[in-house]
C-alpha cells in the first residue's frame, strides 16, 4: 500500500510524486531549480500589539489583538460558551506529561464586556490540569482531552466554578508524541463530540477499567464520542497529525494535515492515506486520498526540506486549526471557505470547496491572512455570534514539536479577532432562550446560532413540542402549510436549511422511522444521505429501513446518497448487506469517482470474507473494476489461508 499519494497521479510511486506535483503545479523553470530560495519573513518575534499591526489580511479585513501575554500563555485549545465568552487552555506542561498532581495546565474564561474586541473580564475556572490537548462546552460542563484522559468537568450552574473534581469519561488515550494526542474537539451536526488524534500515538480508548476488549484501538482519524448515550467510536481513519475538524453546511467532516497532502473529507467508516503504519483491517488494499488538486509546500525534495522555502506555494506542510466559514458577516463570496493555519508559513492558507461526484475537489486560494512574523503559530480558529473569527496563538519561536521542556517559550500567548469592517459585539445568552425560539435559530444565517441552539435543543431532552416545531418547518412530504419564519431567518426549503432542520428533529428525538422513510423521497440529495447516516447511529436497522436502503443503492441518482448507504452498511452484519452492496457495484459510472469504489469495497470485503459463494456472486456482478480486483484477492487470500484453491 502507498503510503501516501495524489488523486492527479493515480498508482505513482511516492518517490516520484513530489517531482510529479511539481511538473504539474509550478512553471518548468521552477521544476529545474536544485534549490529553493529562502523565503524572507518580515519578524521574528513581536509584542502581541505589534503582532495584529504587522499582520496583513484582505481589504476590509482587521486584525485585532483580543488578548495577549501576560494575560494568556501557551494557548493549545479553546472553545466559545452560548454567551460568547471564550474558554481557553493553557498547556504549559506540554511536551511531557507531568508526574502525577503536578500538572501545570489551566482553563480561563476571557469576556468583552464593553463591546470594543478586546476581553476585559478573565476568569481562572480551573488550574492544576496535565497535559491538556481539546476543549469543548456543553451538557452542563467542560469536556477536556489531557491524555490518558478525557474529562468532564461540572459546572451546572453556571457560576463559572466545578462543582466537583474532574469526571474520567473515557481513558486509554496514548501520548507517545504529544503533539499528536486528542484535540481540536467539536460538537457534529449529528449530536456527537468529535476530535482529532495522530498516527505515531496508538490508543485502546474505553470507559475506566474496561477490558481490552471493550476498547477501541486507534491512531490516526477523527474521533467520537456521544454525551447522553456514552458511546465513543473511530469515525474515520487514516491521515497523519490532525489538529482541526469542521462540519461544512452539508454536514460534510474536514480535517488538515502535515506532511502528506494537507486536506482530507472524512467519511463515517472510510480510510485514508496515512503518514506510516497500516489500517487496522488487513483486507483494506487502498485507502481514500486528499481532496486537494495543489500542495502548500514547493520544491522535488519532499515536504521537510521545502521548511522556510515555500512562500510561494503556500508555506509549507504543516498545518494546525481547521475552519470553514459560515458566519454572516464577512463578503458571500467567503462562505464555505476552509481556512487553516500554516505553521512555517506563518499564514492562514484559504481553499475553496467544489462539489465533484461524492465528494468535493479543494482548490487553492489566495492566503487569507499573513501573519509577518516566524513566531506566529495559530493552533485553532472558530467563529462567534457576529460572524468574527478567533484565533490562538502558541506563539514561539520553535516550530516543531522536540520532547524537550525548556525548548518552548513559556511567557508567550496570544488570542486575536479577525473582523471585516467595525461590526458591533451582540450581547447574548442562549441558554435563556426558550425551546421554540432555539428551533426557529435553526434558521439562522449565521452557523455558530445553529450549532448552539441545536446542542441546547439536545441538552434539554426529548421533546414532543419541539419535534412538533421543527416538523412544521422541515414539512416532509410537503404536505403541511408554510411555516411562519421570524424575520432575518432563512426560508425552510432550501437544502442546508433542510439538513439544519433534520439534525435538530434527530436532536429532540423525533426521528421516528416513519419520519425518516418519508424523507428519503426528499428531492435534496444530502438530505436523503444523511436519514440513512442518523438512522443507523446505534447500528441497528430493520428489514423495511434496509429495504429501502437496497433500493436506494440500486436507483437513486445521486453518487452523495449511494456514498452514505456505502458509510451505512459497514455498521450492518455482512450476513445483512449483500443485497443493497450487489445493487451498489452494479453502478458502474462510478467507477473513476473519488469515494465510492474503495467504500464499496470497505462495505463489500466483510461479505467476500463470509465465503466463496458470496464471493463469487459479488464478483459476478461487480461492474466496478478496482471492486471486481480486491473481490479476487480477498477470495485468494482467503483459500491460501484454508489452505484450498481458490477459484475465483
Amino acid at each position: 500500500m502507498k503510503l501516501w499519494s495524489h488523486p492527479r497521479f493515480p498508482g505513482l510511486p511516492a518517490s516520484l510524486l513530489a517531482a510529479a506535483v511539481l511538473a504539474v503545479f509550478l512553471p518548468a523553470s521552477r521544476a529545474a531549480e536544485a534549490e529553493l530560495a529562502v523565503d524572507k519573513v518580515k519578524f521574528a518575534g513581536l509584542s502581541p500589539e505589534a503582532a495584529a499591526r504587522e499582520a496583513t489580511a484582505p481589504a476590509g479585513f482587521s486584525v485585532k489583538l483580543f488578548a495577549g501575554e501576560p494575560d494568556v500563555k501557551q494557548p493549545i485549545a479553546f472553545a466559545i460558551d452560548d454567551r460568547g465568552r471564550l474558554w481557553v487552555a493553557e498547556g504549559y506542561t506540554y511536551p511531557r506529561k507531568a508526574p502525577e498532581g503536578q500538572g501545570k495546565d489551566r482553563i480561563l474564561i476571557f469576556e468583552d464586556t464593553d463591546g470594543d474586541h478586546k476581553f476585559d473580564k478573565r476568569t481562572v475556572f480551573i488550574e492544576g490540569l496535565n497535559l491538556v490537548s481539546g476543549l469543548a462546552l456543553g451538557f452542563g460542563g467542560v469536556w477536556v482531552g489531557a491524555a490518558p484522559q478525557m474529562l468532564f468537568i461540572p459546572d451546572r450552574n453556571h457560576d463559572d466554578k466545578p462543582d466537583g473534581p474532574p469526571e474520567v469519561v473515557l481513558d486509554g488515550w496514548a501520548y507517545q508524541d504529544t503533539h499528536e494526542t486528542l484535540n481540536t474537539f467539536t460538537w457534529g451536526p449529528d449530536g456527537w463530540l468529535y476530535g482529532c488524534h495522530g498516527v505515531f500515538t496508538h490508543s485502546k480508548v474505553g470507559k475506566p477499567g474496561a477490558p481490552d476488549s471493550e476498547r477501541t484501538r486507534l491512531n490516526a482519524g477523527v474521533f467520537r464520542y456521544h454525551p447522553v448515550k456514552k458511546t465513543f467510536e473511530l469515525f474515520a481513519e487514516g491521515s497523519s497529525n490532525p489538529w482541526g475538524v469542521d462540519f461544512d453546511d452539508y454536514g460534510q467532516c474536514h480535517i488538515e494535515a502535515c506532511v502528506i497532502p494537507h486536506f482530507f473529507h472524512m467519511i463515517q467508516g472510510g480510510r485514508f492515506t496515512r503518514q506510516a503504519g497500516e489500517h487496522f483491517n488487513p483486507y483494506t488494499y487502498a485507502d481514500i486520498e486528499t481532496i486537494a488538486d495543489h500542495l502548500h509546500y514547493a520544491g522535488n525534495k519532499g515536504p521537510h526540506a521545502a521548511n522556510g522555502r515555500s512562500d510561494s506555494a503556500g508555506g509549507g506542510h504543516a498545518h494546525a486549526g481547521l475552519l470553514v466559514y459560515q458566519g454572516d458577516s464577512w463578503p458571500a463570496e467567503y462562505r464555505g471557505r476552509v481556512i487553516m493555519n500554516n505553521i512555517h508559513g506563518a499564514r492562514l492558507n484559504m481553499d475553496s470547496l467544489e462539489r465533484r461526484g461524492s465528494g468535493y475537489v479543494a482548490h487553492h486560494q489566495p492566503d487569507f491572512v499573513n501573519f509577518n512574523d516566524t513566531w506566529s503559530q495559530i493552533l485553532n480558529l472558530l467563529s462567534d455570534q457576529d460572524g468574527a473569527v478567533y484565533a490562538i496563538d502558541w506563539y514561539d519561536a520553535n516550530q516543531c514539536h522536540h520532547g524537550r521542556e525548556d525548548g518552548h517559550d513559556r511567557s508567550n500567548g496570544r488570542i486575536f479577532k479577525i473582523v471585516y469592517g467595525n461590526p458591533k459585539v451582540t450581547p447574548i445568552d442562549l441558554e435563556k432562550k426558550s425551546e421554540a425560539e432555539l428551533v426557529q435559530l435553526q434558521l439562522h444565517p449565521n452557523e455558530f446560532y445553529v450549532r448552539h441552539a441545536r446542542r441546547l435543543l439536545q441538552e434539554r431532552g426529548p421533546s414532543a413540542t419541539a419535534a412538533a416545531r421543527i416538523l412544521r418547518l422541515l414539512n416532509p412530504g410537503g404536505s403541511l402549510p408554510e411555516a411562519p419564519v421570524e424575520a432575518g431567518l432563512l426560508a425552510p426549503g432550501s437544502e442546508t436549511r433542510q439538513l439544519r432542520l433534520l439534525w435538530a428533529l434527530h436532536a429532540v428525538g423525533g426521528l421516528t422511522e416513519g419520519i425518516a422513510l418519508n424523507l428519503l423521497q426528499s428531492p435534496h440529495p444530502y438530505v436523503r444521505g444523511w436519514v440513512v447516516q442518523l438512522m443507523l447511529e446505534d447500528r441497528q436497522v430493520s428489514d423495511t429501513f434496509l429495504g429501502a436502503m437496497a433500493k436506494l443503492a440500486a436507483t437513486d441518482s445521486s453518487p452523495v446518497v449511494r456514498l452514505y448507504v456505502a458509510s451505512g452498511l459497514l455498521r450492518v452484519d455482512p450476513k445483512r448487506r449483500m443485497e443493497t452492496v450487489a445493487a451498489l457495484l452494479g453502478h458502474g459510472e462510478d467507477a473513476s469517482d473519488h469515494n465510492l469504489p474503495l467504500m464499496y469495497w470497505y462495505a463489500a470485503e466483510p461479505v467476500v470474507g463470509l465465503g466463496t459463494e458470496e464471493g463469487l456472486s459479488l464478483l459476478k456482478q461487480s461492474k466496478i473494476p478496482r471492486v471486481r480486483e480486491f473481490i479476487t484477492r480477498r477470495m485468494v487470500s482467503t483459500a491460501k489461508t484454508k489452505g484450498v484453491a481458490a477459484t475465483p
